[in-house]
């Protein structure tokens, strides 16, 4: 898998980050929820046990191994003018817009 960035959106990750190190996780949460899950970018101090590293460069990215098939081998990762938060893409779907970062490192 890859994800392509533009420079607005690399530069929100990268403030994201807070000079602090970190990995970017793409996860489909579905606790609370009442659904099938919302996708949210997980800042991760570094991958668990089922995570997988699918991206190295401009930052890491990674999802949980049992998650993956639910996304595209190319995907393109858009920040929102005026708004903290990201829209997902690939040439046949839409993933989410309204994508939000949530900063899960201890």
């Amino acid at each position: 898998m890859q994800i392509e960035l533009n420079a607005m959106t690399r530069e929100r990750l990268e403030q994201s980050l807070a000079g602090r190190p970190g990995q970017f996780k793409l996860f489909y949460d579905t606790e609370d929820c009442g659904c099938n899950g919302m996708l949210v970018i997980r800042i991760v101090s570094g991958p668990s046990p089922t995570d997988i590293v699918f991206q190295t460069e401009p930052f890491t990215f990674l999802c949980d191994r049992q998650q993956e098939m639910q996304f595209d081998e190319v995907m393109r990762l858009e920040a929102e003018a005026g708004y903290p938060a990201y829209k997902l893409t690939s040439d046949s779907t839409l993933f989410g817009s309204n994508i939000r970062v949530q900063d899960a490192r201890s």
